[in-house]
C-alpha cells in the first residue's frame, strides 16, 4: 500500500511540474514576444549576411566557368525562403498583435502567443540553416562536352581528303592503335583534315573526351600542358614540370578513352601511354621512328580537278567566262595542289581582268627565288608573286617584318617595331602609326599573307609564307635568322656579317656572344636565350652604330654593356622578360623613342629615364615587382604618349604626403601634355588629386581599388578601349572629380563590390557617365535594388549599350527604381527592363544570379531589336525567358544560352489572351540563331506552347543537359514542325522528340 501511494505521489509531482513547465512557458510566449521577435530577426540578419557571402563567392566561381553543388544552391533557395516567406509570416502576426481585444481595452494575448510560437519556431530553423552554411568548396570545375560540333570552317569536302579522313577514322576506333600520324608537306591542310577528325569524333562519343594542343618547332612544353589541363578541367597546384606531369598523368589515367590531338610535331616528344594519340607532322620519320605511330597516312596535294574547283571558288566571278579558262588553269596548276598556296594565289586575283592574270602567269614561270625542302617550286613562286603584288614598301616591308617575327605575334610588338625602323615616312605620332599599320596588316589579310590569330591583340602567318618571307628578305645576304630547329655552331665570318640588315635569334639556341658584333649595316637586332649564363661581352655594340631596333628577352643582365651608350640612332630597346639590375645607361640613348620593360624583374626604375626626352611609348606591363619610381622622372618625360603599367607598380603616394617623397604620385602625370593612352592601377581613389583632368586620354585602362582578382588579359582593342574597373565599395557620387570625367568618356564600365547602396546611380548621374558607354558590367552588389533612380519628368531613358551584364546583385528589382505613376504586370512580379527604359543598340544581355521575376514588358521590344545574345545563369525566380509576342522582335538573335534556373518551366510563355480564330496561326521563328543550350532547366518541361510551330532555319549548335522534365521539344504537341540546319534534324528529332 505504501509504494503504491508513493508510486502514486511521484506520478502527480512529475504530471503537476511538467504542467507548471508548459504554463510558464506559454506565458513567456506572452509577456515575452518582444525579445523572441527581435531574436529571429537578429538571425535572419546574420543569415542573410551569410547568403551575401555565399552570393559572392558563388558569382565569383560562375564567372570562372565553374559549376555550383547542389547542396549549395539549395542552401541558398531555403534562405530565400525563410527571409522573405517567414519574415513576412512574423511580421503579419506582430501587425496582428498589435490590434487590442475589446475595443482596444485589452492585449490581444492569444495573438502575442502565436507570434512568440512562430518566432521561436522559425529562429531554430535560422540557426540550423547557419549551421548548414558553412560549406569548405562551392564549386567545381566542370569540364565541357558539347553535343555538337560546328565544323571547321576552312575544311573542304574533297574526295581525297575523305579517302584519308575515313582512314584515320578507322584507326582512331581501333582499340588495339594508340598512336596515329599524319604527315604531309607544310600548306596541305593537316591541321584542317585533323579539326575535322576532332569534330566528327566528338559528334559520334567516340571518346570520353578529346583535346588539341599545337605544337610547333619549339616545344613549350608548359604550354602544352596547359592547353590539354584546361580543356580537361584540371587546374595545376605544382610549379616543375615533373610535377606538372606527374598530375596530367593521373588526370589522363581516370579517363576511360581519351583523344589527345597534338598539331605540327617536329621532334620526338616523350608521351603517356594513356590514351590515343593523333599526330600531324611534315616528316614521316618523325611520326614513324621517333613517335613509333602504329599508323601513318600521307595527305597529298590536291588533285587537278579538286585544284581546280577550289581555286574557282575562292577567284569566282570571271574564271568561267570564255578568254579566261586557259589562262585561269595554268595559274591554279602553278599552286601545286597546296590549299595554302591556291588561298594566297587566287584571293588577290578575284574578279580581276585578263591582263592581271596574264601579268601574273608571266611572273609565276620566271624562277622562284626560294627553295624548300618538299615544297614545289611552283608554290614558292606563287607566294613571291602575291608579295611582288603588293602595292608599295610599307606593305612589302611590313610583310617582311611579320615573316621574321613570325607566328602568332602582338600586333603591339609590330607596331614597336615598325616605328624604330621607320616604315612609315612622315609620321610622327604613335597613333598615326597605328591607323596606318592596322591599315596596311587588313590589307595583308585580304590578300591571304596574313590571317587572323586565336587572340584579337595578334595576328598569325602560315610557316610557309613565313619561310618565303625569309627567304625574300635574305636575298644578298642581308638577314640572319634562325629557326627553332637550326643550331648555330659558329658564328657567320666577319665579310658576311657586315652585310647583315637584321638578326633575329629569339629562340634561345645561342650558347655564346663574339666579342664584337661586327655589322655596320645592322638596323634591327633580336635575341633570347634560356641560358642564364650567358652574357652580353662590353664592347658587343661598339661597331652596330646604325643599330635602331633592340631586343633582349629572357636574359640575366645585372647591368647593361657599355657599347649600348654608342646606340645614337636607336629609336626602339626592348628589355623583355629579363632580371634587370643596373640600367642607368639608358639614359644615354637620346633618339629611344620606344622602350619596354614587359615580364622584366626590375624594382626600381632609374633616374636617368628622365633624360629620355623623345620618349612616346613606355611599357612596365608585367613588371611585378617595380615598387619605386623616383618623384620628378615622368614629369620630363614631356612627349611621353602611351604609358603601359598593368600587372606592374602601383604604390603612388598621394600629392602633398611627406616632406621626402620616394615614390612619384599622379599628380606628376599632369605634365605629361602629349600622353593620350594610360593602363594603370591605382588601388587607393584617395591618392587621385583633386584637380587631376584624364580629358586628354583617347584610350586608357583605369583599375581603381583593391583589384587582385582582375584579370588585365581580357583582350582590349585600341578601337574600344577607355575602360575603368571600381571596386570602391561605395556610391559613384563620392568618385574624383578626375574619374568622373574619365566616366564621361568610358566606353566599358566594370563596378565591382558596390556595399550599402541601393541605388546605384541618382538620375543626374546617367546623363553624365552612360553617354558613351559600350558595355557595363556589374557585380557583387549585395544591396543593389535598382541601377539608376527614375526621373518622373522623363517619359524615356534612351541607353546606348551594346553590352549589359549583371551579376551578383540578389537584391535587384529593377534596372530604374519606379515613379510613383509607374505599373508593372502585376502587383508582385518584379520586372528588370520597364517600358520607359530602352536599349536600341542592345546585342549581347548577360544575367546571372539576380532575383528577377521578369526581363521585360510585353512592350519592350525596343531593348530587343539588335540583340544577338542572350544569356542568363542562376535566376531562379524566372518562370519564362520571353513572351510569345516578343519573338518577332529577336530576328537577330543568334546565340540562346539559358542555364541553372529553377523556376523555368518554358523558354516562351503564352500571352494571357489567344484568339481562338488566331490559334493555328501563330508560328515562332528564330531565323539567325546558330546556338541554342538549355543546361541544368530542373523544371524545364518544353520550349514553348503546343500552340505554336517553331523554326531554327539556321541552327547548328544544340546543347541540352540536365533538364530532367523535358519530355518533348515542344511539350504535349504531336504535331512538332521544326526546321534544322545540317543534321541537327534527326539529332533533335531522336533525342527530344516524343510523337
Amino acid at each position: 500500500m505504501e509504494i503504491t501511494m508513493g508510486s502514486a505521489s511521484n506520478l502527480v509531482t512529475g504530471v503537476v511540474g511538467y504542467l507548471f513547465q508548459k504554463i510558464k512557458r506559454n506565458f513567456s510566449y506572452v509577456f515575452h514576444h518582444r525579445t523572441m521577435v527581435l531574436d529571429f530577426e537578429k538571425k535572419v540578419e546574420m543569415l542573410k549576411d551569410k547568403r551575401d557571402r555565399v552570393l559572392l563567392d558563388v558569382d565569383a566561381a560562375q564567372n570562372n566557368g565553374e559549376t555550383i553543388y547542389p547542396d549549395v544552391n539549395n542552401w541558398l533557395m531555403k534562405v530565400d525562403d525563410m527571409i522573405i516567406s517567414e519574415l513576412n509570416k512574423v511580421k503579419g502576426l506582430e501587425d496582428e498583435a498589435k490590434n487590442k481585444c475589446f475595443i482596444g481595452l485589452c492585449p490581444n494575448f492569444k495573438a502575442f502567443y502565436q507570434l512568440s510560437k512562430k518566432a521561436e519556431e522559425d529562429a531554430g530553423a535560422v540557426d540550423e540553416l547557419l549551421q548548414q552554411g558553412g560549406f569548405d568548396k562551392i564549386s567545381y570545375r566542370d569540364v565541357p562536352q558539347p553535343i555538337v560540333v560546328v565544323p571547321p570552317k576552312d575544311f573542304e569536302d574533297f574526295n581525297s581528303r575523305k579517302l584519308v579522313f575515313n582512314k584515320i577514322m578507322e584507326a582512331v576506333k581501333d582499340p588495339n592503335v594508340n598512336i596515329i600520324g599524319v604527315h604531309g608537306m607544310p600548306g596541305v591542310g593537316k591541321t584542317t583534315l585533323v579539326k575535322e577528325v576532332v569534330r566528327q569524333v566528338k559528334e559520334d562519343k567516340l571518346f570520353d573526351s578529346v583535346v588539341m594542343a599545337v605544337v610547333t618547332y619549339t616545344p613549350d612544353v608548359q604550354k602544352i600542358q596547359d592547353q590539354i589541363a584546361d580543356m580537361l578541367g584540371l587546374k595545376f597546384e605544382e610549379q616543375s614540370m615533373s610535377g606538372r606531369a606527374s598530375r596530367l598523368c593521373q588526370r589522363l589515367k581516370k579517363e576511360k578513352k581519351i583523344l589527345v590531338v597534338l598539331d605540327d610535331i617536329w621532334a620526338k616528344l616523350d608521351l603517356m601511354e594513356v590514351c590515343t594519340i593523333l599526330l600531324t607532322s611534315r616528316d614521316r620519320n618523325v611520326l614513324r621512328k621517333d613517335m613509333d605511330a602504329k599508323e601513318s597516312f600521307p595527305l597529298g596535294v590536291l588533285t587537278h580537278e579538286e585544284a581546280w574547283n577550289f581555286f574557282k571558288n575562292i577567284a569566282r566571278d570571271g574564271v568561267e567566262s570564255h578568254d579566261l579558262p586557259p589562262i585561269a588553269i595554268e595559274v591554279a596548276k602553278r599552286c601545286g595542289g597546296l590549299p595554302i598556296a591556291i588561298r594566297t594565289l587566287a584571293t588577290p586575283l578575284k574578279n580581276e581582268p585578263p591582263f592581271a592574270w596574264e601579268d601574273a602567269l608571266q611572273q609565276l614561270n620566271g624562277p622562284p627565288s626560294s627553295n624548300f625542302k618538299g615544297v614545289p617550286a611552283a608554290v614558292c613562286s606563287s607566294i613571291e608573286w602575291s608579295y611582288d603584288r603588293l602595292p608599295n614598301e610599307e606593305h612589302k616591308q611590313t610583310f617582311l617584318l611579320c615573316g621574321l617575327i613570325g607566328h602568332n605575334a602582338l600586333f603591339d610588338e609590330l607596331l614597336m617595331y615598325a616605328m624604330g625602323l621607320g616604315l612609315f615616312h612622315g609620321l610622327n605620332t604613335v597613333e598615326k602609326t597605328w591607323i596606318r599599320l592596322l591599315t596596311v596588316v587588313s590589307h595583308l589579310k585580304a590578300c591571304c599573307l596574313l590571317v587572323d590569330s586565336y587572340s584579337n591583340q595578334r595576328f598569325d602567318m602560315h610557316d610557309l609564307i613565313s619561310d618565303v618571307a625569309i627567304s625574300i628578305d635574305s636575298k644578298g645576304n642581308h638577314v640572319f635568322s634562325l629557326r627553332p630547329q637550326d643550331v648555330l655552331d659558329d658564328w657567320p665570318d666577319d665579310e658576311t656579317m657586315k652585310e647583315y640588315d637584321k638578326i633575329y635569334l629569339p629562340y634561345g639556341s645561342i650558347s655564346e656572344l663574339p666579342d664584337q658584333l661586327k655589322c655596320p649595316k645592322l638596323s634591327f637586332f633580336g635575341i633570347g636565350s634560356k641560358n642564364p649564363l650567358l652574357k652580353i661581352p662590353t664592347n658587343f655594340f661598339k661597331e652596330t652604330k646604325n643599330l635602331k631596333v633592340l631586343i633582349l628577352a629572357c636574359l640575366n643582365l645585372p647591368s647593361l654593356p657599355s657599347s649600348i651608350s654608342l646606340l645614337a640612332n636607336l629609336r626602339t630597346l626592348c628589355l623583355m622578360y629579363c632580371a634587370l639590375g643596373d640600367i642607368a645607361l639608358i639614359g644615354e640613348l637620346k633618339n629611344l623613342e620606344i622602350l619596354s620593360f614587359e615580364g622584366s624583374e626590375i624594382e626600381m626604375l632609374p633616374e636617368e629615364i628622365g633624360q629620355l626626352t623623345k620618349l612616346k611609348w613606355l611599357g612596365l606591363i608585367d613588371c611585378s615587382k617595380l615598387k619605386r619610381i623616383p618623384p620628378g622622372v615622368f614629369c620630363k618625360l614631356s612627349r611621353l604618349e602611351e604609358l603601359y603599367m598593368s600587372n606592374s607598380f602601383n604604390e603612388w603616394e598621394a600629392e602633398g604626403q611627406s616632406s621626402q617623397q620616394s615614390n612619384f604620385s599622379l599628380a606628376e602625370l599632369k605634365a605629361l601634355s602629349c600622353l593620350t593612352s594610360l593602363e594603370i592601377h591605382i588601388p587607393n581613389a584617395n591618392t587621385i588629386p583633386k584637380d587631376f583632368s584624364f580629358e586628354k586620354l583617347q584610350r586608357y585602362i583605369f583599375f581603381i581599388g583593391e583589384a587582385s582578382h582582375w584579370d588585365w588579359n581580357w583582350g582590349w582593342v585600341r578601337e574600344n578601349s577607355r575602360t575603368l574597373k571600381l571596386s570602391l565599395q561605395t556610391s559613384i557620387s563620392f568618385l574624383n572629380n578626375g574619374v568622373k570625367v574619365l566616366l564621361k568618356k568610358a566606353e566599358n564600365l566594370y563596378i565591382d563590390e558596390v556595399k550599402d547602396v541601393e541605388i546605384l546611380l541618382q538620375e543626374s548621374e546617367v546623363g553624365d557617365y552612360f553617354r558613351q558607354l559600350k558595355n557595363l558590367h556589374i557585380q557583387n552588389g549585395a544591396m543593389i535594388q535598382y541601377i539608376f533612380k527614375d526621373n518622373d519628368d522623363v517619359d524615356k531613358i534612351e541607353f546606348q549599350l551594346e553590352i549589359l551584364e549583371l551579376h551578383g546583385l540578389p537584391k535587384l528589382i529593377s534596372f530604374c527604381s519606379k515613379n510613383k505613376g509607374s505599373t508593372s504586370t502585376s502587383p508582385q512580379e518584379t520586372t528588370l527592363f520597364e517600358q520607359k527604359t530602352q536599349f536600341p543598340k542592345l546585342k549581347e544581355l548577360v544575367l546571372s544570379s539576380i532575383s528577377i521575376e521578369r526581363i521585360w514588358l510585353l512592350q519592350g521590344f525596343c531593348s530587343t531589336q539588335n540583340l544577338t545574345t542572350l544569356i542568363i545563369e542562376g535566376c531562379d525566380n524566372l518562370k519564362h525567358v520571353l513572351s510569345d509576342s516578343m519573338v518577332e522582335y529577336l530576328q537577330q538573335l543568334e546565340c540562346l544560352e539559358i542555364s541553372e534556373c529553377k523556376g523555368i518551366h518554358e523558354i516562351i510563355s503564352k500571352e494571357k489572351i489567344i484568339k481562338e480564330a488566331f490559334r493555328t496561326r501563330y508560328l515562332i521563328c528564330f531565323p539567325r540563331l546558330n546556338s541554342l543550350k538549355l543546361k541544368g532547366l530542373q523544371n524545364l518541361i518544353g520550349f514553348c506552347h503546343e500552340d505554336y510551330t517553331v523554326e531554327f532555319p539556321t541552327l547548328k549548335i544544340l546543347e541540352i543537359e540536365n533538364c530532367p522534365q523535358l519530355k518533348g521539344f515542344i511539350h504535349n504537341s504531336t504535331n512538332f514542325k521544326g526546321r534544322w540546319a545540317g543534321d541537327l534534324d534527326s539529332t533533335v528529332e531522336q533525342l527530344y522528340k516524343e510523337q
